[in-house]
Order: structure tokens, then C-alpha cells, then sequence
């Protein structure tokens, strides 16, 4: 079962989300919270993964975000997000965000995405996709992404574009025919080579060094 904590300010959103997320029948929204109380409430929750708002007015999401990543056995966290926070989403990405997520994404797509970050994946909902990187570029210009990919394996740059399109390490595996623990090693190696970054950092120079040529839905196939 798949514990979720859902952090947002406004309580229509959090109902919102559980009951969507509660018609998934391997996803249980252990907790709810505005953010004054999200840290200790969502660590307290052991969530495997945590919807955050990226701008609440009783918390500020990316120190939520800075002080979940910073703790042991650390949940991904994804950011919720409108369209008018692009001065937000570079510093989310650099604090270890697993993904950006709008708060209208559609009920199914919702569902998959959590799936995705429970498994490793990383998600990026399509409407800020171009936000997320237009930002993140902007604000980490020292070497463009065709330069960091040109120091890659072949097999490298097949698993940073899959990658791109938002893939956990079991459907890497499977797409590549590789074992679980050799896909582990090989991301590894991908993220160290490009200077330490997350799994979205690293989506995004596989998307700006056109690597993936299209983006499946949220969380990649199922």
C-alpha cells in the first residue's frame, strides 16, 4: 500500500485529493495538513510519497520541502503548483522536488503519477513542463545539455532518456531488459556524471539535449 500525506492550505484541495486518491486501491492518504503543521505531521505519517503546495500562506513549501528532503528515510515530494509560481520552480528542483504536479491534473493521471513516485519516477505534468525548464535553465547556465550529455556511455544516454520520460528503475529494467540492480548502478553513474543532480534535474537535460522526442502521460505507462 502506498501511504500519501497531502499538504495544501485550502481544505477543498485536501478533500479533493483523498477522495481521488481513495478510489486506488493500493493508495492510502495517511494524513492531511495545512502547512503549518507539515513537517511534523507528514515524518510522523512515515508517507512514502507527499503532495506539497509549492505556496501557502501559513508555510513556505520549499523550506517544507527542504526540511522533509533533509530527513531520514526521506518521502518523495512532489510540488502542486498553478501557473503562476515559475520563480519557485528552479529553487523546488535544486531542493530535491520528485516532480511538479498541477492541482486540477486529471483523477486517473493523479493516480498514476503517485504510483510513479512511489517507485523512484519522477513526473511532470505537461502543462508546466516548459515552465519547470525554462526556469530551472535559467537559473543553472554553467554548462548547456548537450555538452553534460556528451560525457555519456551509449548506454548511459539510453537510461537518462528514459529518464526524460519520467520512468522508474523497474520500467527502465523492463523497457532495457536489464536487472533491477544494474539500471540502479547505471542512474547512479548518470546523475554523478552530470554533477549530482535528482532524477528531475536530470529529466530536464534529457529533454533540453533532445534526447526525448515525446512525453508520455503523467508517470509514463502503466
Amino acid at each position: 500500500m502506498i501511504r500519501v500525506a497531502v499538504v495544501d492550505d485550502e481544505a477543498l484541495v485536501r478533500s479533493g485529493l483523498r477522495l481521488i486518491l481513495g478510489t486506488a486501491p493500493d493508495i492510502e492518504v495517511v494524513a492531511e495538513c495545512s502547512g503549518a503543521f507539515a513537517v511534523e505531521t507528514v515524518l510522523g505519517s512515515k508517507a512514502d510519497v507527499v503532495l506539497l503546495d509549492i505556496r501557502m500562506p501559513d508555510a513556505d513549501g520549499l523550506s517544507v520541502l527542504r526540511q522533509l528532503r533533509a530527513a531520514p528515510a526521506s518521502p518523495a515530494v512532489a510540488m502542486l503548483t498553478t501557473f503562476d509560481v515559475q520563480e519557485y520552480l528552479a529553487a523546488a528542483l535544486r531542493a530535491g522536488a520528485a516532480g511538479f504536479l498541477l492541482k486540477d491534473t486529471d483523477p486517473e493521471q493523479l493516480v498514476r503519477a503517485v504510483r510513479t513516485l512511489a517507485e523512484g519516477g519522477s513526473v511532470l505534468d505537461p502543462a508546466v513542463t516548459r515552465a519547470v525548464i525554462g526556469g530551472y535553465l535559467a537559473a543553472e547556465a554553467e554548462v548547456t545539455a548537450a555538452e553534460a550529455v556528451e560525457a555519456l556511455t551509449p548506454r548511459e544516454r539510453e537510461v537518462l532518456t528514459l529518464l526524460g520520460e519520467g520512468l522508474a528503475n523497474p520500467q527502465i529494467a523492463e523497457r532495457m531488459g536489464l536487472a533491477p540492480s544494474t539500471v540502479k548502478d547505471h542512474v547512479r553513474a548518470v546523475l554523478g556524471k552530470l554533477g549530482g543532480l535528482n532524477r528531475v534535474q536530470a529529466a530536464i537535460v534529457a529533454d533540453r539535449a533532445g534526447l526525448v522526442t515525446s512525453r508520455p502521460p503523467i508517470g509514463g505507462p502503466r
